[in-house]
């Protein structure tokens, strides 16, 4: 299994920033993609940004050129930095990864981070 646990969610005014922080923790599953998503009231989840082993980023329109996701050399912790906030960011923000364990693959989740945006 992995556990994911995030941190740096809060309170921000329009224009500002916050970094998320996820950290990821398992003994024998190998983590092939690490990502945020996004979950605002009244709403489905959506994908904010991923980022594969391999090196490659796939972000959602809507925050392309304000966020970046980035991991740290060990995988083990995933980052979300968000800039140019805005109020339509507002939304629980829930870390995700996939991972390879013996036998098949699986979707694990965190317990998600609320991010509020005031305008």
């Amino acid at each position: 299994q992995v556990q994911l646990v995030e941190s740096g969610g809060g309170l921000v005014q329009a224009g500002g920033s916050l970094r998320l922080s996820c950290a990821a923790s398992t003994r024998r599953f190998s983590i092939v993609t690490m990502g945020w998503y996004r979950q605002a009231p009244g709403k489905q989840r959506e994908l904010v940004a991923t980022f594969t082993r391999g090196g490659r980023t796939n972000y959602a329109d809507s925050v392309k050129g304000r966020f970046t996701i980035s991991t740290d050399n060990a995988w083990k912790k995933v980052y979300l930095q968000m800039d140019s906030l805005k109020s339509e960011d507002t939304a629980v923000y829930y870390c995700h990864c996939h991972a390879l364990g013996d036998w098949d693959s699986y979707d694990y989740w965190g317990q998600g981070t609320q991010v509020t945006v005031s305008s």
